[in-house]
């Protein structure tokens, strides 16, 4: 028998609606509903509208029926760029940086990624998987449902699948749901040191086929920035790895204009991450292709840079997508209320803009808007029940977190 569950009286309902992306304006038309209620059939959401509507239609006799008077309601959130697994904290190079010292000097004296790698590898499974379990329910206690997940801190053979076969085990044990990204190309490992295309020839002969036959990693990502790869050598990868199937992503424009954003439009890429220092050529090519423009205001904000040009972006026609870039060095923190406060306060986004870009386009941004990302039949019931009866207080409750009960696949799985 299916099993029925029908919200009712929410005070606010607020999303986006379609199963793609919203680009430029459109990402600032969303859906709100006063008193609604949603009907939920196994895990999947079957109607929504006004609560009197709903419960004149729906066969109440076999359905669980929960009163939400008082509090608003919201898409579960995507976190599409994370780096949530990894060994080791970097305290010490966070406080260089406020000395003055610069990612890139950091990187370059070994420090940065390398140093997360050099303890990332010296994990086991178990400490990885516990980790990560932990990580997932922090993110899940913010109103993450979905979460992409990057390899990158082994860049060998041995942690990089131990790394992938660990979020696979996530999956199965606590209800965030991860979405894997194989990024070998996250720096070039000290044993390759000045032969970065011997480096990019392992990863597309030894580790791209070898990942796609486990089925470990539905993107494969790589860092296109001085100093790590060129525009050429993200090109052959991200090729080769379109071709065995795989979705594709970079890290584009973050400390230097490389033409990264200009690759992913080429590509085409699902997604162009970071895009601090995106260039004109780079905004018009965005807009111009179905990629989606991720930023990360809350590295920015650790690293004392500029913000990404998010108002540009979407006035430009750019369908752009928010995430935390979660990671022990640029940017130790995955706080959602930060992610809104910074978007609005500081970004120039509207609020619509930025729930609309922490949800669908976050959901389109890991290949998975036609399932996830809004309310609205037919989409995974994955909710947010929110402490206060507007979703404005996710901002304007500055950097406070509002959420009280997470429902995921129909199934309360957090609430306080």
């Amino acid at each position: 028998m299916a099993e029925i569950t029908i919200l009712t009286h929410i005070a606010e309902l607020a999303t986006p609606l379609g199963k793609a992306a919203r680009r430029g304006k459109d990402m600032n038309e969303i859906r709100i509903l006063h008193d609604a209620a949603v009907v939920i059939q196994d895990g999947i959401i079957t109607d929504v509208g006004d609560t009197a509507g709903i419960l004149s239609r729906a066969r109440t006799s076999r359905a669980a029926i929960r009163d939400l008077s008082g509090h608003a309601l919201v898409p579960g959130f995507v976190d599409s760029h994370t780096h949530f697994l990894f060994g080791g904290f970097r305290p010490e190079e966070f406080m260089l940086r406020l000395q003055g010292a610069s990612y890139l000097e950091i990187h370059k004296s070994g420090g940065g990624i390398e140093n997360t790698v050099r303890s990332t590898r010296a994990e086991t499974a178990e400490q990885m998987l516990r980790d990560g379990k932990e990580r997932l329910s922090d993110a899940l206690s913010m109103g993450v449902t979905s979460m992409e997940g990057k390899s990158g801190y082994g860049l060998d053979k041995t942690t990089e699948l131990t790394m992938l076969q660990v979020m696979r085990q996530l999956n199965q044990i606590q209800p965030v749901e991860v979405t894997p990204t194989y990024l070998g190309g996250h720096s070039i490992p000290a044993e390759y040191k000045g032969r970065a295309d011997e480096y990019i020839s392992f990863m597309i002969t030894s580790m791209l086929p070898l990942i796609k036959e486990q089925k470990l990693a539905a993107f494969v990502d790589i860092f296109c920035e001085d100093g790590v790869f060129t525009a050429k050598q993200s090109e052959t990868l991200l090729r080769a790895a379109s071709s065995l199937g795989f979705g594709t992503k970079i890290h584009a424009d973050e400390i230097m204009s490389t033409g990264g954003a200009e690759l992913a439009a080429r590509v085409p890429c699902t997604s162009a991450d970071h895009l601090l220092m995106i260039s004109e050529q780079g905004i018009r090519d965005l807009a111009s292709s179905a990629a989606i423009a991720t930023l990360l205001p809350c590295t920015a904000f650790c690293l004392a840079k500029p913000y990404a040009p998010a108002r540009k972006l979407i006035d430009a026609g750019c369908a752009v997508s928010l995430a935390s870039d979660y990671n022990p060095g640029s940017c130790y923190t995955n706080s959602i209320p930060l992610l809104f406060a910074l978007a609005v306060i500081h970004m120039g986004m509207t609020l619509p803009e930025t729930l609309t870009a922490l949800t669908l386009n976050g959901a389109a941004a890991i290949g998975r808007a036609d399932k996830i990302g809004s309310i609205e039949p037919g989409k995974q019931a994955d909710l947010v029940v929110l402490k206060q009866p507007s979703y404005t207080f996710l901002v304007y409750n500055t950097a406070k977190n509002q959420v009280i009960e997470v429902i995921k696949k129909g199934k309360s799985v957090y609430k306080i």
